[in-house]
């Protein structure tokens, strides 16, 4: 694959060591003389780091004093009887059942370290009176600080316990395994899919075969996660599985060796000339398997075009997105990040070269398509490479750092927002198509008379979309509500538009006009996107 001119995105992995920290003495319920101790010498490392990492990159200032209060408040989701007060910034009261049980001197508000040990010796405390909280692990107690922390900072930061964690990564990054999906039986499990190019492929494992033991061990009864943590494990490792083909009742023994397994995003399909390439999400092979499908739809004697399918498309990996649209561009800017982080203050920009640069292009969307998404499907529009057909889409402009964390968790933390490249913030916005098939209703030449006439409004539209800045709500509302976001990802209707768009090339090229870039934002200075936050 190409490289792209951009400023890599740093990646934040962070290694340490986990610490148990101090905790205070029990308290009984009736205690409301002086205030437990704890120390501040041996906080909780993976509460004091997370405090730290958003001090320090969250998208805007945080008061970790106010942050932490509400971590601590997070308690009672593991015993709703408990319940905290901060009378004033010194003081931390503990009540239980609404009766007092220990007050606190609290840290300072830029004291990460005192706010975690002092949250764990509260939680240890609290634990003599709440029989919820005393079977509660330090995994759970993360748990309910961390979401209660992060709620409050905005809906996409959020925290990941170390299994959950693993599973995150996997499918970001691939695990070592044998490459099925499956369905649970009482008995056995049956194969759903076999993925191409895989070990399990490779032994000619099919849809319908039955597994009934593996490495010798019968998994009658086993969960899925029991039997998948049997299927995967390190690269180039065997695993014996004892199948039943189907249609086949004897049993094999099949030994397999595990590769790197990166769950599959993209799919083709041809019909007419036209490649229709829909894209799940943007996990590490994405760029890869839509570079592969171009050049296959290229080499068709009929080929006339693509159509990217992004509707229902969550978002994903950052560099996937960018990756993908400079696949399609052989100029200019793909997309600008930018937030408080020194090393959030990103540009992206497309080489000559690109595989797809020259060929007539649609992307489908709808509200379902967000951040990745709404990059790629940004970038497209913005730079007159692609008529864009739907509904809006979601409209998350802001981009999360992932944080490895001293327990092997994730914080997935907001750090910066992204800016299309007329110089828009997609951010409570997201993307306009040129062609709305927000009634679904409507018949396909009547979508397309007015741009065929010439009567289309959407080039006004479109001027007053990226002229719009983050602090005018109620235009941006307003705006929204002339295509409203509908999750439609099946609609056979916007599959029709597209082909006939790329079929008929002067609807295609008059299409494509209405929302041509005016200029370009390339010229901009590098990290600074045209539309201040």
């Amino acid at each position: 694959m190409r490289a792209l001119t951009t400023k890599a995105l740093s990646r934040w992995i962070v290694a340490g060591t986990l610490l148990i920290a101090g905790a205070c003495a029990p308290v009984s319920q009736a205690a409301v003389g002086p205030a437990n101790q704890y120390s501040a010498k041996t906080p909780d490392r993976v509460l004091a780091f997370g405090f730290e990492m958003i001090e320090e990159r969250y998208l805007t200032d945080v008061n970790i004093g106010n942050a932490a209060f509400e971590g601590l408040k997070g308690l009672s989701a593991i015993d709703p009887a408990l319940s905290f007060e901060r009378p004033n910034p010194h003081q931390v009261l503990l009540r239980y059942q609404d009766k007092r049980v220990a007050a606190y001197p609290a840290p300072e508000d830029t004291d990460s370290d005192g706010w975690a040990a002092l949250i764990m010796g509260v939680a240890h405390d609290a634990a003599a009176v709440s029989p919820a909280l005393r079977k509660a692990d330090d995994e759970k107690i993360y748990q309910a600080v961390f979401d209660a922390t992060l709620a409050k900072l905005d809906f996409f930061s959020r925290y990941a316990s170390a299994a959950v964690a693993r599973e995150h990564r996997a499918f970001r990054n691939g695990f070592g395994g044998i490459g099925v999906r499956y369905k649970v039986e009482p008995q056995d499990i049956v194969l759903t899919e076999v993925m191409p190019k895989t070990p399990a492929a490779e032994a000619k494992l099919a849809v319908g075969d039955h597994i009934s033991a593996i490495d010798g061990t019968p998994i009658a009864g086993f969960t899925q996660s029991d039997i998948s943590k049997r299927l995967r494990g390190p690269i180039s490792s065997s695993v014996a599985l004892t199948v039943e083909h189907a249609g086949d009742r004897q049993m094999a023994t099949v030994t397999l060796h595990r590769g790197l397994i990166v769950p599959p995003t993209v799919t083709m399909t041809m019909k007419d000339g036209v490649a229709t390439i829909a894209i799940a999400s943007f996990n590490q092979d994405t760029a890869a398997s839509v570079s592969d499908d171009v050049k296959q739809a290229k080499a068709s004697p009929d080929f006339k075009g693509v159509v990217l399918d992004l509707r229902g498309n969550p978002g994903g990996l950052l560099d996937q997105g960018v990756e993908v649209a400079g696949l399609f561009m052989n100029h200019g800017r793909i997309v600008s990040t930018r937030g408080r982080h020194p090393a959030s203050l990103q540009v992206y920009d497309a080489a000559p070269g690109a595989i797809g640069g020259n060929i007539p292009l649609v992307v489908m969307v709808d509200g379902g398509s967000a951040s990745a998404a709404e990059i790629v499907t940004a970038a497209l529009q913005d730079s007159g490479r692609a008529v864009v057909i739907g509904t809006n889409s979601y409209g998350k402009g802001t981009v999360q750092t992932v944080i490895r964390m001293p327990n092997d968790g994730e914080m997935t933390l907001t750090w910066s927002r992204f800016y299309s490249p007329s110089g828009y913030a997609l951010h409570g916005l997201g993307v306009l198509p040129t062609v709305c098939t927000a009634d679904t209703h409507a018949q396909s030449a009547a979508l397309l008379e007015p741009i065929r006439d010439g009567h289309s409004h959407v080039a006004s539209d479109i001027a007053t979309w990226r002229a719009s800045t983050l602090d005018e709500e109620a235009l941006r509302k307003r705006l929204r509500a002339d295509c409203p976001a509908e999750r439609q990802p099946h609609l056979a209707l916007d599959a029709d538009l597209a082909r006939q768009l790329i079929l008929d090339h002067g609807l295609y090229a008059h299409a494509l006009s209405l929302t041509a870039p005016v200029s370009t934002a390339s010229s901009a200075p590098a990290g600074l996107p045209l539309n201040q936050p």
